[in-house]
């Protein structure tokens, strides 16, 4: 095969490659930059032959990895970068950057490029779009509590009253917060997730790059507890100086907002600014009524999107599932059965044994750890003092449950000061 051929050949298999790649030789000229690269960067074919690919790798995104790898000749591995690419599309990916050394010769660099935005999206925020807008029709709210919710969440898009969710990690903020940006009456055309527990400087670019553009934009500031008080600050200037804009606001949180305030994590004019509406997300262990039609609906979707044949529950997984306290509310349910779905065939039932063992191994520990308590028999006799000591872990824990973690009404609830409480639940850590 000639050497036409061959290049011909090679720029085939580069552009097919499912990773995306960038080749520079040592002056910084642009030898391969691939299709899926062109993809994650956000250019077109025509941007990209009308615009110099060097300009794009040393300009607005800044991939001076490459340049790092030539300067060294040392290889960078495993390199995460989240950025915004040319069509505003935020893309999280994990690099390998190596030099290109030939007879010993350093000839340039090679970035492979592995796209992990699906990833990293599922992470944060598990619940599936399942291919269509998240309006409020396709939540499942059998519970009054989650009810309760939507019903308060239609009535501020209607208003387009800032609303604060509150509630712990994975019960469906996002899916709430998206619900109200697809309700409200007059449009807006873009809904932005603004991910805190990330680099706050790149949340705050973010924000303030869309803010200032003409489109009307959503915003949904996903635990806004994370960021430091400082980018809350900027956050709260960004507001007041584009308040004539037609952009809305929702931002959540993990506990309550007054105890994040007294603990310095919350600024206080920014949940001013959210609290007109403030709604609670309850956590799934207080609304397991909406678990088997959770259950039933994403089975439905399964059927339609992958031809799946399973539509019913067997009675032992019911109860099993029931009796589950899901500390990962609907985030730890919806895994739960993408790892049930990976697996299924010509399944019609979900049976005991397609659960994952480490389900059935944590409700099994937390039933033998209740258990522990009652003493019937002389073989559950123990000292005392150990006995005690699992009693009030035991009780102390329950509360914390019963009042979603909130440690200054637990201790309200036990008569407790927050100090005392505080120290007690350091026993047990």
């Amino acid at each position: 095969m000639d050497n036409d051929k061959l290049v011909a050949l090679y720029r085939f298999i580069t552009e097919q490659s499912v990773s995306g790649v960038c080749a520079i030789d040592q002056q910084g000229n642009v030898l391969i930059y691939n299709k899926k690269m062109r993809e994650l960067m956000g250019v077109t074919d025509e941007q990209f032959e009308k615009q110099k690919a060097l300009e794009i790798i040393n300009g607005d995104f800044q991939r001076s990895e490459l340049f790092q790898v030539i300067e060294t000749a040392k290889p960078i591995m495993q390199h995460k970068a989240t950025f915004w690419n040319k069509r505003g599309e935020e893309v999280t990916t994990i690099s390998n950057i190596m030099p290109l050394i030939v007879d010993g010769e350093l000839l340039g660099a090679v970035e492979f490029v592995r796209d992990i935005t699906q990833q990293q999206y599922m992470m944060y925020q598990p619940l599936r779009r399942y291919g269509a807008s998240l309006t409020f029709d396709i939540i499942t709210a059998v519970s009054d509590a989650m009810k309760r919710v939507i019903q308060i969440a239609r009535a501020a898009a209607l208003g387009r009253i800032p609303v604060m969710l509150i509630g712990e990690s994975g019960t469906g903020k996002d899916m709430i917060a998206e619900g109200i940006h697809h309700a409200l009456i007059e449009k807006n055309d873009l809904f932005i997730t603004l991910i805190c527990r990330r680099d706050e400087e790149t949340v705050i670019e973010r924000l303030e790059k869309a803010i200032k553009e003409n489109r009307n934009c959503t915003f949904f500031a996903e635990r806004i507890e994370y960021l430091s008080m400082q980018a809350q600050e900027r956050i709260i200037a960004l507001l007041n100086e584009y308040e004539d804009r037609k952009h809305y606001f929702i931002a959540s949180v993990g506990e309550d907002p007054v105890d994040l305030i007294r603990k310095g994590e919350l600024s206080q004019t920014l949940y001013h600014l959210f609290s007109s509406v403030s709604i609670k997300v309850p956590a799934l262990r207080e609304r397991k009524e909406d678990i088997l039609p959770f259950i039933t609906d994403y089975f439905r979707r399964h059927r339609d999107q992958y031809g799946s044949h399973i539509k019913y529950i067997a009675p032992d997984v019911e109860k099993f599932l029931l009796a589950y306290d899901w500390p990962g509310n609907l985030k730890e349910l919806e895994l739960l059965l993408d790892e049930v779905g990976s697996l299924l065939t010509t399944e019609e039932t979900l049976e005991m044994v397609m659960l994952p063992a480490q389900l059935k191994w944590r409700l099994e520990k937390a039933h033998k750890r209740n258990e522990g308590l009652v003493v019937e028999e002389q073989q559950d006799l123990r000292p005392l003092d150990q006995y005690l000591h699992e009693v009030e872990h035991y009780y102390l824990q329950k509360a914390l449950s019963l009042h979603e973690g909130n440690i200054s009404k637990t201790a309200e609830a036990l008569g407790l000061s927050r100090q005392s409480l505080q120290y007690r639940l350091k026993k047990f850590t």
